[in-house]
């Protein structure tokens, strides 16, 4: 990790006051990195959340969909780029990459890993039986 780095780390039960502590430790993380441009903000933010609504909305323990699924995030602010790694106690996803696109406009789901793939440099997803690990990844943008 860089010297100049930001980090922040949220732990518990995926659900919705799990996804307002990620988007309440972001915030915070801002206020410390000034060289993060809105844009980046904004759009490091919607693939965050994005990511944490998901894990939220759509995970089930292994065998079990009534236990709670445990969510820890890592976010890194860097000075070229913003990291954040989910790892989540849910069956592993399964996910075709290549048909993730976006839905038709009257759709009112179906956005999240599509929006998230657009606004990322990188985003990655592993899964076996202890879990998901999902990295995002974005490069900041050049100072103006």
């Amino acid at each position: 990790m860089a010297a100049d780095a930001r980090t922040a780390h949220v732990a518990g039960l995926a659900g919705p006051a799990f996804v307002e502590l990620v988007l309440d430790a972001l915030d915070t993380l801002w206020e410390t990195s000034p060289h993060v441009s809105p844009e980046d903000r904004t759009l490091f933010a919607l693939a965050v959340s994005e990511v944490s609504t998901n894990i939220a909305t759509h995970a089930d323990a292994p065998g079990e969909p009534d236990v709670g699924i445990t969510v820890e995030v890592d976010i890194e602010v860097g000075a070229d780029d913003l990291v954040a790694t989910f790892v989540d106690t849910a069956d592993p996803a399964r996910i075709d990459w290549d048909a993730v696109t976006m839905p038709d406009v009257d759709s009112e789901s179906g956005r999240g890993l599509a929006l998230s793939n657009a606004v990322l440099d990188d985003f990655e997803h592993s899964g076996d039986a202890s879990g998901n690990t999902w990295v995002l990844r974005r490069r900041l943008s050049p100072p103006a």
